[in-house]
């Protein structure tokens, strides 16, 4: 009796062995017909990067700033109780951050909060040599400042194309935090294009541009000015701000002006002492579902062009309020950092090309950009 259950037992083992070896032959064709194999999406292996050998190319291209900033503050005195202001006083104190050598002869890029209000500037290089600077020129919109220092055969950091970048990509945050010299922190792109509303506007009245790659590399105090750079050793993009609620320090996010936003400053700085922006003149709206419901946008993409300023470039180029422009220069745009973006690599006589959409229809024109006066002359520094 047990033999016989043994001998049912292990035949029944055999027969669903031999079913679950055997795959349908009718299953397998389903599937194939669903996802042919040589359709199915191939993913690339990661390209794994040495960012040691990256920071090896490239911290001796970041600098550590010093300024020696003085300030006027009022002078009180006590007489006969009570508190009088009998003048002014001067007050001096030092302030530090960082910045990066972008050519060999001594052009180093940083932001301009690091420098705006020196009276004397000192360059500390990563061999520790001190060198006096000067200031090139300063762009309060863009938060960007070139100096120089006298010397050659510096090392210096590339531009990337910070239009390449890709979210998730690796990248090193080169500075000088807490006056610590040297410091590298490694983190991911996590964002482009963001718009924090963290730049004051100028007293030039020119509009903040605000369109910068988020990382998550940790950044403090001091490394504003500094670099970041890609797994190619390549600057994309200059550090200026920190993510940190109420408390002053690194909490999660960093953020950076990309490099070619910084390349076009910088080269204007250098050649003119002002920057020259190229203006589209209209005021747009980012369409979300709402901006679609109240306009009849067909696509929640692009911008909804609410106002053409009279005589400007959209004008003439015969683009009207209603228009949502979806590409400037060839390049997707759907929020207004996207679009300011674009146009900050343009200067006043340029000719942009831009794609918009009216109605049912699609259009593409070509618009000579103005500057700030309405015309395509160069504006000196003022």
């Amino acid at each position: 009796m047990n033999r016989s259950l043994f001998t049912l037992l292990a035949a029944l083992t055999l027969a669903l062995g031999s079913c679950t070896a055997q795959p349908s032959t009718e299953g397998t064709a389903a599937a194939s017909a669903v996802v042919p194999p040589e359709t199915a999406p191939q993913v690339a292996p990661p390209k794994l990067v040495d960012f040691s050998d990256v920071a090896a190319a490239t911290i001796d291209a970041v600098v550590h700033i010093k300024c020696e900033i003085s300030q006027l503050t009022p002078l009180y005195q006590s007489f006969f109780g009570f508190i009088i202001q009998q003048g002014v006083q001067r007050q001096v104190y030092d302030a530090y951050g960082s910045g990066v050598i972008v050519t060999s002869d001594g052009y180093i890029v940083t932001n301009n909060h690091v420098v705006q209000d020196a009276q004397r500037i000192t360059v500390t290089l990563n061999d520790r040599r001190e060198l006096p600077a000067r200031l090139v020129g300063n762009d309060p919109s863009t938060d960007l400042a070139v100096i120089k220092v006298e010397a050659g055969g510096l090392h210096f950091i590339p531009f990337g194309n910070s239009d390449a970048v890709r979210v998730g990509e690796p990248v090193l945050a080169i500075g000088n935090p807490f006056n610590l010299t040297s410091t590298v922190t490694s983190g991911i792109i996590s964002a482009k294009a963001r718009n924090m509303h963290i730049i004051e506007a100028s007293r030039s009245n020119e509009t903040p541009l605000e369109s910068f790659l988020q990382t998550d590399a940790a950044v403090n105090s001091g490394n504003s000015g500094g670099a970041l750079v890609n797994g190619r050793a390549e600057l994309v993009g200059i550090v200026t701000a920190i993510a940190s609620g109420n408390s002053g320090n690194y909490i999660g996010y960093s953020f950076a002006i990309p490099s070619n936003i910084a390349v076009k400053v910088a080269g204007d700085l250098q050649r003119y002492g002002y920057v020259q922006r190229g203006y589209l003149g209209v005021q747009v709206t980012e369409v979300d579902a709402n901006v679609a419901r109240q306009t009849g946008a067909r696509d929640l993409k692009g911008l909804y062009v609410a106002k053409v300023n009279a005589d400007c470039a959209a004008d003439r180029a015969g683009i009207r309020q209603g228009d949502v422009i979806v590409r400037v220069a060839g390049k997707e745009v759907n929020t207004f950092a996207e679009m300011m973006e674009e146009l900050a690599l343009f200067s006043p006589g340029d000719e942009v090309d831009v794609d918009y959409v009216r109605g049912d229809r699609s259009y593409s024109v070509r618009a000579k950009l103005l500057n700030s006066n309405g015309n395509t002359e160069i504006i000196v520094n003022r």
